[in-house]
């Protein structure tokens, strides 16, 4: 048997309230996020996919989407900047820079030429028509 302790039980924010010194926060709240942070809902319909992703906080330049065959990828490059100014006198200044990505297959092939993306409120929506495949045909069963 494993004699790991596992992380994240009911009484860690207890103990973190209780003890604050012996854990490090950033002192500007929100932690960058992770890739489990990227929360996506997708849909499907007849003609394709709709996709809505939420990367809440990141510029619309700074999101790329990428699509090969039935995968999609999302990466997004994360800026966090905190300033303070009293005067001419800088009282705290924090920086936090990094980036997130997250990938997943669909059940079909995906028609990227065809594709659309909009951004808006921090909510990415695809829309991903299904690749039309013309060699298809269907067999005769004797």
């Amino acid at each position: 048997m494993s004699a790991l302790v596992p992380r994240g039980g009911f009484l860690d924010e207890f103990f973190r309230d209780f003890t604050p010194g012996f854990s490090v926060r950033p002192l500007h709240g929100d932690p960058l996020p992770s890739a489990g942070q990227i929360k996506v809902d997708v849909k499907e319909s007849n003609g394709g996919y709709t996709v809505h992703a939420e990367v809440p906080g990141v510029a619309k330049e700074d999101i790329h989407v990428s699509i090969e065959g039935s995968v999609v990828s999302l990466r997004a490059e994360v800026r966090q900047q905190d300033q303070q100014v009293d005067g001419d006198r800088m009282l705290r200044s924090e920086r936090y820079f990094g980036s997130v990505a997250r990938s997943f297959q669909l059940p079909s092939e995906i028609d990227a030429a065809n594709a659309k993306a909009k951004y808006d409120n921090g909510v990415l929506t695809l829309t991903l028509p299904k690749k039309k495949n013309g060699n298809a045909q269907r067999l005769s069963i004797d």
